[in-house]
């Protein structure tokens, strides 16, 4: 796998050192784009095995969830266990979604839809075929980002499961960026309107296109400086 836009050289210590570096700050971005108000020094706090002060414990525990799931997907990358299967995805969504989700550990079994977008996904039964297909039509892009985000996108439109859907999206995606040696893609959360408009406008059109394009303004320029170094 190539990365054709800013032409940094694969390496998968150092890729996975720097995500490990910015654990609390992934941490805080992605709650916080769940509607979950943490600071970043409190999210740090959190991380280091102290209670905050002012927060629902339900809260709390979905921020430890979403650690425990990078820290889950970082052994397996430095194991090489990493795989982009259903199996995978299914058991880290048991530790980022437990207690948060219908169900957790497995793809949802009725229907959902989608709030602000008329688009319905897909039937509970057709998502194991869908999975599949996604993961075929993965191999064809030559460019590592082009494949990541396609992943980061398919699965947030099939709605896999009841809840966690866009996290679980995301961790593939950095998973399949980091086990190639690439920087993982943070999404930040002041760029939250930015994102939900443009997500709503892909859930409704399928056109991945823009949304590609925003997520890769999103990688932190000083980490493509250090991966362009070799």
């Amino acid at each position: 796998m190539v990365d054709t836009q800013w032409k940094m050289k694969p390496n998968k210590d150092k890729a996975i050192m720097l995500a490990r570096r910015q654990l609390s700050e992934l941490v805080c971005d992605a709650v916080n784009l769940e509607g979950i108000n943490f600071t970043l020094p409190e999210i740090q706090t959190l991380l280091e095995g102290i209670t905050v002060g002012g927060h629902k414990l339900a809260d709390q525990q979905i921020a430890l969830n979403q650690a425990r799931a990078w820290r889950t997907l970082f052994t397996w990358l430095e194991q090489d266990e990493f795989e982009l299967t259903a199996e995978k995805t299914c058991e880290l969504h048991q530790v980022a979604a437990k207690n948060e989700a219908l169900e957790w550990g497995r793809f949802r079994s009725g229907a959902v839809t989608i709030a602000g977008t008329e688009y319905m996904p897909p039937g509970a039964h057709k998502l194991p075929d869908i999975f599949e297909s996604m993961v075929k039509k993965a191999l064809d892009f030559r460019d590592i980002y082009d494949r990541a985000i396609f992943v980061f996108l398919s699965m947030a439109r099939a709605q896999f499961f009841y809840d966690v859907n866009k996290r679980m999206g995301r961790f593939m995606m950095n998973g399949l960026l980091l086990n190639s040696g690439f920087p993982a893609i943070n999404l930040p959360a002041k760029r939250q309107l930015e994102f939900n408009r443009l997500m709503l406008k892909y859930y409704d059109s399928g056109e991945q296109q823009p949304m590609n394009t925003f997520l890769r303004t999103c990688l932190d320029e000083r980490v493509i400086k250090i991966m362009q170094e070799g």
